[in-house]
């Protein structure tokens, strides 16, 4: 039987079946979204999927709730909010209806679950603290989805519903923005790894366009590249190679000589015909050609190897 209503509670809404519901209407668009606390509505059915609602958690009745006691928990005894629930359930097929290459989807599946639904697992069972994000605690998405909800004076009897049918495509941009990064990322990886492969011993490593790149050197064991170059619209860019995604050390800075510079200043200074631009924090440099971005390139690796940046 096909599903035909997707059900979960009424009243004020969260995140974890806010985000349960941007996968399961891609999934079942056809499908009627009902907010109800409903016995009847609520209760299990072939032809329904109820979440976040109904004080069970029943895959194979088609029921993800977490509030009952005890709690689903995951592997490793961290507790499930009904987004977790419905990501370890549906996830997978979520992924191949986002045209996510089959061969990538259990990696996928397994990185956005780390990096998205089990922070939201975690806060909306109280297992972490928004004050944990710091001064940004308002910033995390949580708490931008909540403050989409209406204000307490509202005299509308359907505010809910309301703001919670125009929260929903607010929270789809942000799911579906960071599947298509994630699938994007696991495609570069091997035009990556071939670039590596064709630099060799060069500390310069050449790539076709813009791309993300670390995650592949780092599985490559490629410590000795400093410099990444590529095209960008008209002209190339050469940029450092950060540390890790939690700092903005490099594995070599740009030469501090080029900081901030621009144009002739920038031509001057490094010697470089066609040099157009160096960030002051000498993490991109910007030239109008690719004979002029290699030679800046290899200026930079030169300055690295006696030690002046």
């Amino acid at each position: 039987m096909s599903i035909t209503h997707l059900v979960t509670h009424s009243g004020g809404f969260h995140a974890d079946e806010l985000l349960s519901s941007v996968v399961l209407t891609r999934l079942y668009p056809q499908a009627e979204l009902k907010r109800s606390r409903d016995r009847q509505l609520i209760a299990p059915a072939a032809e329904k999927i109820i979440f976040d609602v109904g004080g069970a958690f029943d895959a194979e009745a088609q029921i993800f709730d977490h509030h009952q006691r005890p709690g689903p928990l995951r592997e490793d005894e961290q507790p499930f909010s009904s987004f977790g629930l419905i990501w370890a359930h549906y996830g997978r097929a979520y992924l191949a209806a986002m045209d996510v290459p089959e061969h990538d989807i259990e990696e996928i599946h397994s990185t956005f679950d780390t990096k998205f639904v089990l922070p939201i697992d975690l806060l909306d069972n109280g297992a972490i603290e928004p004050s944990v994000a710091g001064p940004l605690s308002i910033l995390t998405l949580p708490a931008l989805l909540g403050s989409l909800k209406p204000v307490f004076d509202d005299p509308s009897p359907t505010a809910d519903d309301d703001a919670f049918f125009a929260a929903l495509p607010i929270a789809r941009s942000f799911v579906e923005a960071l599947v298509r990064n994630l699938a994007a990322k696991y495609r570069s990886q091997s035009i990556v790894m071939d670039a590596i492969a064709k630099a060799g011993t060069s500390p310069i490593l050449e790539l076709p366009m813009g791309m993300p790149y670390r995650s592949a050197l780092e599985k490559a064991e490629a410590t000795h590249i400093l410099f990444v170059v590529n095209p960008r619209g008209g002209d190339w860019t050469l940029n450092g190679i950060k540390l890790s995604s939690d700092t903005f050390d490099q594995r070599a800075d740009l030469p501090v000589a080029w900081a901030g510079l621009t144009d002739a200043a920038l031509e001057e200074a490094s010697g470089v015909k066609g040099a157009k631009f160096c960030h002051n924090a000498r993490f991109i440099a910007v030239a109008n050609s690719r004979d002029a971005i290699l030679q800046m390139a290899d200026q930079a690796v030169k300055d690295v190897q006696h030690g002046r940046s």
